[in-house]
């Protein structure tokens, strides 16, 4: 039974896994390298974060029917998402990918006869109406098949939350680390097809992608799946879409627009509220 501690503390690492892959449009955008390279030796770094994470805490690799499907679903995610990037605006590829706790109410309803709450699917829409909102103005923007490749990433993600969220903790983690592995093993023979200079700009940006945007962070998301549902960590990931234009504006000096401020309030303040809402009505039908 997950405790109100442990539900806390699942939340705040899914709270700060969502900040760190919110920096991916930022490197993704400087690196003019293939999409499937970069999505490669991102993961391969990230593997070694992985790797060092399993060794010092002891878990051991497991290759089953649940890691293998994680795995597949997540590598599908790298590779849609970083080949989104590089055809469409971040702010269209992380919207679009945000389409996840949509799909995984859908594929709940279908797969596992799962019923949600009024107030899942009601935070669900606001959750969506806001990020639609938070980049009306730039959705237009960028490529269709940007945009497409984009909603399959999206796909993807819902499917490795609703993998790895009902997986074992060893499943769960080989699983991850066999994503990396598997995106890796695609990615990176394409350096024989496609030129990659190896300047200092985008060599370090490989480096901070896999360390910090997808290496630790998936850490991060295998220590809050244990006692955070994949509904629930997909809906506080859309933090991502929101400081993405944070760190542009940092970076760039791009400033947010009207409709950016509102969708952020609307995602922030539905968020919140439904991590409140959703703890009180567990703690009641616990008895705790």
């Amino acid at each position: 039974m997950t405790t109100a501690a442990e539900r806390n503390q699942s939340i705040l690492y899914m709270a700060l896994c969502a900040v760190l892959w919110s920096t991916a449009g930022i490197f993704i955008k400087v690196i003019p390298w293939n999409p499937l390279i970069i999505a490669g030796l991102r993961s391969l770094v990230g593997a070694a974060v992985f790797v060092l994470y399993i060794r010092a805490t002891g878990f051991k690799f497991v290759f089953n029917r649940s890691a293998a499907l994680g795995g597949f679903f997540l590598s599908g995610t790298f590779i849609f998402f970083v080949a989104a990037n590089k055809l469409t605006t971040a702010a269209n590829a992380i919207t679009l990918q945000f389409t996840a706790p949509i799909f995984i109410l859908v594929l709940s309803s279908l797969i596992f006869r799962q019923k949600f709450r009024r107030g899942d699917i009601i935070t669900v829409g606001m959750t969506s109406f806001g990020i639609s909102l938070f980049f009306l103005d730039k959705l237009s923007a960028g490529g269709l098949l940007g945009n497409i490749l984009a909603l399959i990433a999206g796909l993807f993600f819902a499917c490795m939350y609703m993998t790895t969220g009902r997986a074992d903790a060893e499943s769960r983690m080989s699983g991850i680390l066999f994503g990396h592995m598997l995106t890796a093993a695609i990615g990176i023979p394409m350096i024989f097809f496609f030129p990659i200079p190896l300047d200092f700009v985008p060599v370090m940006s490989i480096i901070a992608l896999g360390i910090f945007q997808i290496g630790i962070p998936y850490v991060l998301y295998g220590l809050a799946s244990r006692h955070c549902s994949p509904l629930a960590c997909s809906l506080i990931g859309a933090i991502e879409p929101l400081l993405n234009p944070v760190w542009v504006y940092l970076f760039n000096g791009e400033k947010p627009g009207f409709f950016a401020l509102i969708g952020g309030a609307v995602v922030v303040s539905t968020v919140v509220i439904w991590c409140i809402w959703s703890s009180r009505n567990d703690r009641a039908a616990t008895g705790r």
